[in-house]
């Protein structure tokens, strides 16, 4: 079938009508590689609720991390800027022309910390991920290839860590760390590592499960049988294929990140407030001022904290029904191609001349064609 695809993609009158019809066809040259990139390819498998879902999901995500790399230019003042040309920053001030989001309890400008506390958040993400991401997998792959008492060991550390609360086991990683509050780089090192140990056992077992399916493969033993080292064997054959579904478990993860590092921050064990902004921090500022009426300095960074946390949860939830068939939306069938005849239903004679006799002998004439 691909076969015939490509030889008609070939022909000149099928690219003319598939061009009218504006329909790519497999193959042809119309079809761009960027197309097969993982996003772009769940884009455009995904129709109706998981497309919206999955673009809402994009343009959050986006747009914080545009927030986060501009938060220079598109602030007009610092994180801990408490000061100004005229004097210092009223305490408390209702949103005006000077403070668009107004200011909080510490004399702050509100739409500041929360732009600059994006590019906290983003940060700690991206490095509690990748650690933990290149931990799970490394110990996955060793616990499941090896097996023995190596694996027995590992499956019960890994139990005993994932049995434990993932916010206090945070919590007490981060005061053996940091003493419980830190500058912006040892800061922001202690909240990743502290995430990096909640995650570490999550791609451990998924990476485990895989490998332990993996190695009675053949194409594992006969790599094996033929003398092919361990490191290459892990490397080149299991890896590629134990690591399908952690693209998934990725963009799910990120997003209890963001609530792990704010609730770090509410609880007083996050990033010093002078080192960096952080939202959980603002939010436990801003407890004192709900009974006075004085809403913008806890609406704002609580906002941020939810609308990057259902971007994130909902580029996971697509990106998983996407990549489940019993879950993913079904395309309408493909349009015919313009010029191409319409089939024709078969007649009753038709098909009962086209029906072999029971004897096995060619279908004879009937209605007066016999000679």
């Amino acid at each position: 079938m691909s076969q015939l695809r490509s030889e008609a993609a070939g022909r000149p009158e099928v690219d003319q009508a598939a061009a009218a019809a504006d329909v790519v066809l497999p193959g042809s040259s119309a079809e761009a590689r960027w197309k097969k990139l993982p996003v772009i390819w769940h884009l455009r498998r995904s129709v109706g609720l998981q497309r919206g879902m999955l673009v809402a999901g994009l343009v959050l995500c986006v747009g914080f991390v545009l927030l986060a790399v501009l938060a220079p230019l598109v602030t007009p003042y610092s994180y801990n800027q408490l000061s100004g040309p005229d004097g210092n920053f009223a305490r408390q001030a209702a949103p005006s022309g000077e403070h668009v989001w107004g200011t909080t309890v510490g004399g702050y400008d509100v739409f500041s910390r929360v732009v600059w506390g994006s590019q906290t958040a983003l940060l700690t993400v991206v490095l509690a991920v990748v650690a933990s991401i290149f931990l799970g997998v490394a110990l996955g792959l060793l616990s499941g290839y090896l097996g023995g008492w190596v694996d027995r060991v590992l499956v019960t550390v890994a139990d005993a860590i994932y049995a434990m609360p993932s916010l206090l086991l945070a919590i007490v990683i981060s005061i053996i760390i940091s003493g419980g509050q830190s500058g912006f780089l040892s800061g922001i090192t202690a909240a990743a590592l502290s995430i990096t140990v909640v995650f570490v056992p999550q791609y451990f077992r998924v990476v485990r499960a895989e490998t332990v399916r993996l190695k009675a493969e053949p194409f594992v033993e006969s790599a094996r049988v033929i003398g092919t080292s361990t490191p290459r064997i892990l490397g080149r054959h299991v890896l590629r294929n134990a690591t399908r579904s952690l693209p998934l478990i990725v963009t799910l993860n990120a997003s209890e990140a963001i609530l792990t590092l704010a609730g770090l921050g509410f609880l007083g064990f996050g990033i010093n407030p002078t080192a960096a902004a952080e939202w959980g921090y603002d939010l436990n500022r801003a407890l004192a001022d709900v009974a006075s009426g004085i809403w913008w300095t806890g609406i704002f960074p609580g906002a941020a904290i939810v609308l990057l946390v259902l971007g994130v949860t909902l580029v996971g939830e697509s990106l998983n029904d996407l990549s489940d068939p019993r879950l993913r939306i079904r395309r309408r069938a493909p349009r015919r191609l313009a010029g191409a005849p319409a089939p024709t239903p078969a007649s009753p004679d038709t098909a009962a001349d086209a029906v072999p006799a029971a004897d096995g002998t060619a279908p004879t004439a009937q209605n007066g064609d016999q000679a």
